[in-house]
């Protein structure tokens, strides 16, 4: 089976699995972590060299007051817990976004965990949080256009340089819950991508799913606008 280099997950579902069990939408949330270790073990397996998961999207700040800090205290936490789980696997780890809306203790986590782990050689997980597909291209102009990038220098692989992901562009992009959006996410890397839609809500997703979307990914013909 062909496996995708790429692999990003828009990870939807949390609050209406806890909804559904009468739970807290945190619960939910919790819930979805446990599962994000599952896939994140399972891709290092099978050979995915990147993992993008969009964990905290820049709409998601317009939420209740006490869910935004019970997601930020969340991920404070799940950072510090995995960061030597992650390195023990090889892991290297990047936070994409703008982490500026965060607070000062999530920043500093954040910056040390990305150290610790930046030499590791097996599976890139990639981490959006505070992240925004259209914040992304726009911060991208701002700094091409501060390093004097020049209109005639200026082509689809130099602009991808100065995105999160830095031209590491996505084979399958997979979304959770039963939602056919996009959301904002990744909006130049997912030009090309296959996309999955599964109705399952997140903290229900497994390695069995993965490998459904992995299957459906290698049905389809791959031709970029080509001909075969």
């Amino acid at each position: 089976m062909n496996i995708p280099k790429h692999i990003a997950i828009i990870m939807d579902g949390n609050g209406r699995w806890a909804k559904k069990r009468k739970l807290p939408r945190i619960v939910g949330h919790k819930k979805g972590v446990d599962v994000v270790r599952e896939i994140v073990k399972h891709c290092g397996i099978i050979g995915v060299e990147t993992l993008t998961l969009f964990a905290f999207s820049s709409e998601n700040k317009n939420r209740s007051n006490e869910e935004v800090t019970l997601l930020f205290k969340l991920f404070l936490s799940v950072l510090k817990q995995e960061v030597e789980k992650l390195n023990k696997y090889n892991v290297q780890l990047k936070i994409i976004g703008e982490l500026s809306l965060f607070p000062i203790d999530v920043q500093k986590t954040a910056t040390e965990a990305q150290t610790l782990l930046a030499n590791n050689t097996g599976l890139t997980l990639v981490i959006a949080a505070n992240y925004g597909g259209q914040w992304d291209i726009i911060n991208a102009c701002k700094q091409a256009i501060t390093d004097g990038v020049s209109a005639t220098e200026l082509n689809e692989e130099k602009f991808s340089q100065y995105l999160s992901l830095q031209n590491n562009t996505v084979d399958l992009l997979i979304r959770s819950s039963g939602e056919q959006r996009i959301s904002n996410f990744l909006l130049w890397d997912i030009a090309y991508s296959e996309l999955h839609f599964t109705d399952t809500l997140w903290p229900d997703f497994d390695a069995e799913e993965l490998d459904k979307a992995i299957e459906s990914f290698n049905q389809r013909d791959r031709r970029y606008g080509g001909i075969k």
